[in-house]
């Protein structure tokens, strides 16, 4: 069985989808009807811009969900997946790939969610943390510790874990974490605390957009970072569309999810290999191919 993965932010490079729009009419149609929508030529950052242009945000993430999205879509032809899963924002490129969200809805989700985040990020300094070599339990038990908010938010691949939070409870786990033998705890440079309490403003704007767009059933199962379980029942597909921007991404567990429900081979769609380095140490031991 043939599973789609969709990157999140981070996987963003200068002249991504540049050859699609160049060489296929349907992907330049696309991103064309993706300028109109978002109100300003995201195509010009995406190809010409610097790697500051990227960065925003409200680029960032419309960005890569086109350059999946579009990708996917030239591909419908040659291949169909049998379950989809997305890691944080690469789970509304999942959506669209099965069916749930039309292109257009997806895109206006992906603006929204954006602009609500980078809000939420400016109310309170907040960062997030990489931490490698520990088990999530440890980390688990060290967030607990912590006096202020800080969690577990991406549970990337065993031994990598990334933390969530304000900045003073973030630099206290960190120290903690080394303390406890972590190869290294490393803040990352994001603009805020992805996947944590203090995303809960950026939650209940974007729940009542969510609330507003018609989710239909997909044509495949996609498994959400909420529970790393499979759904086709759109509303528990939009529940956990609201609840993922102030719950951590399973990511282990959804790949192990989807190796146990039949997964054979991984198809990464979108810009980078970020993915397949995770799923390779995921399903490591299991008899999984992993195809870019």
């Amino acid at each position: 069985m043939k599973a789609f993965v969709f990157p999140g932010q981070g996987a963003q490079f200068v002249g991504m989808g540049k050859d699609l729009y160049d060489n296929n009419p349907v992907a330049r149609e696309m991103f064309e009807k993706a300028n109109d929508i978002l109100g300003f030529r995201i195509t010009d950052l995406m190809f010409n811009g610097t790697d500051e242009d990227l960065r925003q945000t409200k680029v960032t993430q419309p960005a890569i969900f086109l350059h999946s999205v579009i990708l996917a879509k030239t591909l419908e032809n040659e291949i169909k997946p049998d379950m989809t899963a997305g890691h944080s924002l690469g789970e509304f490129s999942a959506l669209v790939a099965a069916g749930a969200l039309s292109f257009e809805d997806g895109l206006r989700l992906v603006s929204a969610r954006a602009q609500a985040m980078q809000k939420a990020c400016e109310l309170k300094p907040s960062t997030m943390a990489a931490v490698l070599a520990l088990s999530d339990e440890t980390v688990e038990e060290i967030c607990a510790s912590v006096d202020g908010v800080v969690v577990c938010a991406n549970y990337n691949c065993p031994g990598q874990l990334v933390i969530s939070g304000e900045e003073a409870a973030i630099d206290a786990a960190c120290e903690k974490a080394l303390a406890a033998g972590a190869k290294r705890a490393l803040k990352l440079k994001v603009g805020g605390a992805f996947h944590s309490p203090c995303m809960e403003p950026a939650r209940a704007e974007l729940a009542e957009a969510i609330e507003k767009t018609p989710v239909h059933a997909p044509v495949c199962p996609v498994y959400q970072n909420v529970d790393a379980k499979p759904h086709t029942d759109p509303a528990e597909i939009k529940a956990n569309l609201v609840a993922q921007l102030t719950a951590p991404v399973r990511w282990t567990q959804t790949v192990q999810n989807m190796v146990a429900d039949g997964a054979t081979e991984f198809i990464e769609i979108g810009p980078g290999k970020v993915l397949q380095g995770l799923i390779g140490k995921i399903a490591r031991g299991m008899e999984v191919s992993g195809r870019q």
